[in-house]
């Protein structure tokens, strides 16, 4: 395969080394997995119909607008439409003429932190009532275990159906990129001939492929991000010792990270996951352990310290800067992580509610999740134009999304604008402790030692 850049910018749709067994797919839903999965499919050949109910989704799409921020999708998105390989319609059809209809609809957390599988119910009753010939039938959206078995006795059973779970592993503004160079394929499949046609999608493509029964297959899902969930969740915990015991978790972390055994991703201390998978997925693991009698001790952990570190960031600046009361606080970063607008269970929500709730007066910016949040934070907050607006005369500036622009700020000029007691509360680590202090800022980060001001 081609760099995922050259892909994407290519004229034409079909990347090199493309499917040769082109099939017709349906693929239903247009969120992130969904869109993705449709136009890299569309690109590499495939004929592709999308299906989004959403009607405001559906017009942008139609236009060739993604309503989605993700890195080379607008491309390929443009190319599927213009070669006339990628389609979007709003509902099946009553016959549906397709070899795969794929699964990408939501599956979000229930109170009791389940997952809400209504939709999934509702989508594989309707491709039973459309299909019309044998089709495979992928589940791309995130389900517990066990769903897939119950889905084929429910409604799969002696129809031309062949069910086959195919998670998605897929990173929120590398998710093109992911498609491409993946680290795996997963293939949990009824039948063999159902698992051949799905790794058929991914023709071209050089990546391990596992083939699995279809409850291992999602159970790897769960497994991974749950895996991943923990590691970020220990390093905030050795980054919570290190402040006890006079230890700098940078340090501590690369020492870890050194070890192949362990390796440095996900070590990085900070606010703790958010996002679409990892808060949802560990809660929903949690509760199919419960729902099957196990106690899954660990994963509570997992959840409560990820929540407990945002907790933790109000409680840090209460001692850097004394009471919250009436402070000017500029939050830095809306979005979960960089490279998205995704704000779903971002940890800026979270702090922004706990600080105004402690009496702090907050300006806000984000360069790409504004708009998203709006109706998400407090009443009285102010959405700042850049960085330097949302400091301006700002007690104390909270960086919570690492962005590229948020490091590379002229902080000095930061400084100049703001008031006393000029705290810089660096939630991601991201930030040069020494230079903070240099510059005049009383620091404060996770797992480092506070800093105090070495020049006015």
């Amino acid at each position: 395969m081609p760099d995922i850049n050259e892909a994407a910018n290519s004229g034409s749709p079909k990347p090199e080394g493309r499917n040769t067994c082109e099939m017709k797919i349906t693929v239903i839903g247009a969120g992130y997995v969904g869109l993705v999965a449709a136009c890299c499919l569309a690109g590499s050949g495939h004929q592709v119909t999308c299906v989004e109910r959403d009607d405001a989704k559906l017009k942008l799409l139609k236009r060739g607008q993604s309503p989605i921020l993700e890195k080379g999708i607008d491309r390929l998105l443009g190319q599927g439409l213009s070669a006339g390989t990628l389609g979007f319609s709003s509902s099946l059809p009553s016959h549906l003429d397709a070899d795969v209809a794929m699964i990408a609809v939501g599956t979000p957390c229930l109170l009791t932190g389940s997952a809400d599988l209504s939709f999934i119910y509702r989508v594989v009753h309707d491709v039973k009532a459309a299909a019309r010939s044998p089709l495979v039938l992928v589940m791309k959206s995130t389900v517990p275990p066990g769903t897939g078995a119950r889905l084929i006795e429910r409604y799969l059973k002696d129809t031309p159906i062949a069910y086959v779970s195919n998670p998605e592993f897929l990173r929120e503004g590398l998710a093109i990129e992911d498609w491409y160079h993946p680290s795996r394929i997963v293939i949990g499949a009824q039948t063999e001939r159902a698992a051949a046609l799905t790794s058929e999608l991914y023709a071209g493509i050089d990546a391990p492929v596992l083939v699995t029964d279809i409850t291992s297959a999602e159970t790897i899902k769960y497994a991974a991000n749950a895996f991943l969930a923990t590691k970020i969740s220990f390093i905030n915990e050795i980054a919570n010792l290190c402040e006890a015991v006079g230890a700098t978790v940078d340090d501590v972390a690369s020492g870890m990270g050194l070890d192949p055994r362990i390796g440095p991703d996900f070590l990085r201390a900070g606010l703790g996951y958010g996002g679409s998978c990892f808060p949802k997925d560990t809660r929903a693991l949690d509760f199919a352990a419960l729902n099957h009698g196990y106690d899954f001790r660990l994963l509570k952990s997992t959840i409560e310290v990820n929540t407990r570190q945002r907790v933790l960031a109000v409680h840090k600046l209460r001692q850097l800067m004394g009471s919250l009361e009436g402070k000017e606080i500029a939050l830095l970063g809306l979005a979960f992580k960089p490279g998205t607008d995704d704000t779903r269970e971002a940890p800026s929500l979270d702090i922004a509610h706990l600080l105004h709730e402690a009496g702090a007066r907050l300006r806000v910016y984000d360069p790409a999740a504004m708009e998203k949040c709006r109706f998400l934070l407090p009443t009285g907050v102010t959405f700042a134009g850049d960085v330097y607006s949302a400091a301006a005369g700002a007690n104390a500036v909270v960086l919570i999304t690492e962005w590229p622009q948020f490091i590379a700020a002229d902080w000095a000029t930061i400084k100049e604008t703001m008031k006393e007691p000029y705290v810089v509360f660096d939630g991601r680590n991201a930030l040069s402790q020494e230079k903070m202090n240099a510059v005049g800022f009383r620091y404060g980060g996770i797992g480092r030692t506070s800093g105090t001001p070495t020049s006015g």
